[in-house]
């Protein structure tokens, strides 16, 4: 059987035809591999450069790798973050005879396994950040009718936002897709859920990267009852006094918060007039990041657009055209982005940046721009946080050293 390599961009099969596809994929030699942090998996992983590609690619056999492939590919068209489907390629042989095919996914830039975000001992702050994104993700999917079937720490990867982290899926091999998931297919899955996280926690408690605080078992069911949590506040139906239509906004305002649009409601009056029943249909999650990409053309994870978007519109406040029958606020946006957004990023020099993009890097300097006041008792301005972090910060992460200790909390 010839080699054959399908799709999802024209270009790529040009681009992966310079891989060595007649060896082994644990065999392929140095030159075509990126030495990224690889997570656990039951295949054989490696990450591989095509053209200016960073590509992973997962060696399985051929129906499974061609019904992930389409599972991504619709995951995508949803909008579910879940790593890019690139090809499937099919018909590979080598000098011992038929190579198993291979998936191929688009490496998700400033993303990390879990297991290297162990290598130095996580604080469970950091954990219980990292148990809410996965939450998220997992009501995302079933809200989409997506059964996940192995819902675990491995099978994820998590970027940096704002402060928190977003959770993308990984390996979707063992996913459903349906119009509509029952209780017990979402119990299934958050039931695998809490099993497979504190497998995954006891096995780096028993290797010693786990914080001594942190009960695997009680983090298992952590994730439970975050899930429980805002599932409940996503779907649950209310009933409202009559005419307190400001309880109706308030409650979609709260969705929005979560990241979660409202794409129609549901609204009827009781028998005799004294209560109202509201059910909002929630829709994907991104209520912000919408926000911001419309306005700005920015495309960012959801709490960097939150933080981004709070950021604007205090800019927007000082500036004499802005108001009622002023310049619109997508005028505003994009001078905000042209005058200080971009000329606030560019003067971090790439160099000392490293692999940080810019959303998450104009949140770092807000960050340091509101600890510096904190300590001046004073707006200290945005110009002279970033010199600063410039000068004292990034040089100290770059080697590896801890931040200045008014760096370590939040602001509130």
């Amino acid at each position: 059987m010839a080699l054959q390599i399908s799709a999802t961009n024209p270009e790529h099969p040009a681009l992966l035809l310079e891989l060595p596809w007649q060896l082994p994929l644990e065999k392929w030699p140095d030159r075509h591999l990126v030495p990224l942090p690889r997570g656990i998996s039951r295949h054989v992983v490696r990450y591989a450069r095509a053209g200016d590609e960073v590509v992973a690619v997962k060696e399985l056999a051929e129906r499974p790798a061609l019904r992930e492939y389409e599972l991504l590919r619709s995951l995508d068209r949803i909008g579910i973050p879940a790593v890019d489907p690139l090809a499937v390629v099919t018909g590979r042989s080598g000098d011992d005879g038929p190579l198993e095919p291979v998936l191929i996914t688009r490496h998700l830039g400033g993303s990390i396994p879990y297991r290297s975000m162990f290598e130095t001992t996580m604080r469970p702050a950091t954990m219980h950040r990292l148990m809410d994104a996965l939450a998220v993700l997992l009501v995302r999917l079933h809200l989409a009718g997506f059964a996940w079937g192995d819902c675990s720490l491995s099978n994820t990867l998590f970027r940096r936002d704002a402060g928190a982290y977003a959770a993308y899926l990984v390996d979707a091999e063992t996913g459903e897709l349906h119009a509509r998931l029952s209780d017990g297919q979402r119990d299934y899955d958050l039931d695998l859920a809490r099993v497979n996280i504190s497998g995954e926690l006891l096995d780096l408690e028993a290797s010693g990267a786990l914080h001594p605080s942190v009960d695997p078992i009680a983090f298992g069911a952590e994730i439970c009852r975050r899930y429980e949590g805002l599932w409940r506040e996503l779907t649950r139906t209310s009933v409202y006094p009559a005419g307190k239509y400001h309880y109706i906004d308030r409650r979609i305002r709260r969705l929005n918060d979560l990241g979660f649009d409202v794409a129609e409601m549901q609204i009827a009056n009781s028998s005799n007039g004294d209560t109202v029943t509201f059910v909002p249909k929630v829709v994907d999650a991104g209520h912000h990041q919408r926000q911001l990409l419309r306005l700005t053309g920015l495309d960012t994870e959801e709490n960097q657009a939150r933080r981004l978007l709070n950021d604007l519109e205090s800019w927007m406040a000082t500036q004499d055209d802005y108001g009622p029958g002023d310049a619109r606020p997508e005028v505003l946006a994009h001078r905000w982005v042209r005058e200080v957004f971009r000329p606030t990023v560019r003067a971090v020099p790439r160099e000392l940046r490293g692999p940080m993009d810019a959303a998450e890097l104009y949140h770092e300097l807000l960050e340091h721009r509101w600890f510096l006041s904190e300590r001046a008792q004073h707006d200290i301005g945005l110009d002279t946080a970033v010199e600063d972090y410039v000068t004292n910060i990034l040089p100290r992460v770059r080697t590896g050293l801890p931040a200045p200790a008014e760096e370590a909390a939040p602001p509130p």
